[in-house]
């Protein structure tokens, strides 16, 4: 068998319902993997980077959501991308690097020579081409999609050392408590099929010292906090990344483009902003265009579903995302939004930085919006699922949750 037929993998962790808390409310309704970014399910913008990898065989989603909610959605990206897409479900969490031991059988059944391996909840380019020939030129176990951050907001990710000539990881510390490096980890890594024999080797690590343990019950007495994790729970943080650091095992690729984790729903608005920047380069026939004339006024990159109707009057942008079956009345004004489906929103009615939940209603001469801090709880507006907002009505800086009907003004609220 020649080289050239090298065959890939990608792996992405799509997390669960006990995880992405933090984004309710709209994970009450879809999982948070399938939440719309630019029009998109969140995992289909890693999933489409995936596509454009050389030889590529197969796509498998990892996670504990139910299978009947990745079931439709897996069917047709399979069918889209002519691509074998998979959901495989764990019994139960088994870490970053666990899941992929779990499903080992399974990930290698086309004897892959390289493994993708993403998390679903960040966003960035995902430049996994150029990550690849990088890791070939390195020849390491595993590379690690890395980006400089600013010094004070360092310590809330994986930090690393790399050697600035080699671009060894020569060290990695999991959200210190002093700063370490400026350099995070992107959540984004290939390996070769060794990853699988290094996770083996800290779980058959893990039994050792559990049987140790159990000889030394003083030491067990000592340290409540040695707890052992299950052995077959591996993070590929702490287990892996931390322990083969400076053993030319492990190597890093620095992006200089965007990247941001997606863990609120104020993180999701500023995502799907930076996606649709990105597709004026990579599918600018997805991004709208009109001057008001025929078509609604279009201002800065607006991503509409073909299905939504919107009244030429209407003047829509930057960063908005309207989906399926949304109506929109005349005069409205929309900035920096995501519209679910089956919403909506009537004549003269202003919506900015904020998401409308699936078949809400806004109503005429209405305002819902907020300061636009991405980070702050209440710095975008959020409504649930279908939530009326009657007419004339101002909704700013607040969280309402599904099936309200607001009739009076709100600020800075939380309405349960």
């Amino acid at each position: 068998m020649e080289s050239s037929e090298e065959k890939v993998v990608a792996v992405i962790m799509v997390g669960g319902p006990t995880k992405g808390t933090r984004f309710r409310p709209l994970s009450f309704n879809t999982p948070k993997p399938l939440f719309p970014l630019a029009g998109q399910p969140m995992v289909q913008h890693p999933i489409s980077a995936c596509k454009r990898i050389p030889n590529l065989v197969q796509i498998f989603l990892i996670g504990f959501h139910e299978e009947r909610d990745f079931a439709l959605y897996v069917s047709s990206i399979s069918n889209e991308l002519k691509m074998p897409v998979r959901y495989l479900k764990e019994d139960k969490p088994h870490g970053s690097a666990g899941g992929l031991y779990y499903f080992r059988n399974i990930i290698m059944e086309d004897n892959p020579s390289h493994i993708f391996l993403l998390n679903c909840d960040v966003c960035c380019s995902f430049p996994l081409t150029d990550m690849l020939e990088a890791h070939k030129r390195y020849g390491g176990m595993g590379t690690v999609l890395v980006i400089k951050v600013s010094a004070e907001s360092a310590n809330q990710f994986g930090e690393l050392v790399a050697d600035p000539i080699t671009k060894e990881l020569l060290h990695y510390t999991e959200k210190p408590e002093t700063f370490v490096s400026d350099l995070i980890n992107c959540g984004v890594y290939i390996f070769t099929p060794h990853i699988l024999t290094a996770i083996q080797e800290v779980s058959m690590h893990r039994e050792g010292q559990a049987n140790i343990r159990h000889l030394s019950s003083f030491e067990t007495l000592q340290s409540p906090t040695s707890r052992a994790l299950p052995l077959d729970f591996v993070r590929l943080d702490q287990d892996i990344l931390s322990p083969f650091a400076g053993k030319k095992q492990l190597y890093t690729y620095e992006t200089m483009d965007f990247w941001e984790q997606i863990k609120t729903p104020g993180m999701a608005l500023k995502c799907s902003g930076l996606y649709l920047a990105q597709f004026r380069f990579t599918s600018s026939h997805l991004l709208a265009g009109g001057d008001g004339t025929k078509s609604a006024s279009i201002v800065g990159d607006v991503f509409v579903h073909p299905s939504a109707k919107v009244h030429p009057t209407a003047k829509i942008g930057p960063n908005v995302s309207i989906s399926a079956n949304v109506r929109v009345g005349a005069g409205v004004r929309l900035i920096s939004c995501i519209i679910l489906d089956d919403v909506e929103v009537q004549e003269n009615a202003v919506v900015i930085n904020s998401i409308v939940g699936w078949k809400s209603s806004i109503g005429k001469w209405s305002r819902v919006q907020a300061d636009g801090d991405y980070n702050a709880k209440l710095g975008i507006t959020i409504l649930g699922e279908a939530v009326i907002v009657e007419d004339e009505v101002v909704v700013i800086n607040s969280i309402v949750l599904p099936n309200k009907t607001l009739n009076l003004s709100v600020q800075d609220e939380i309405i349960l």
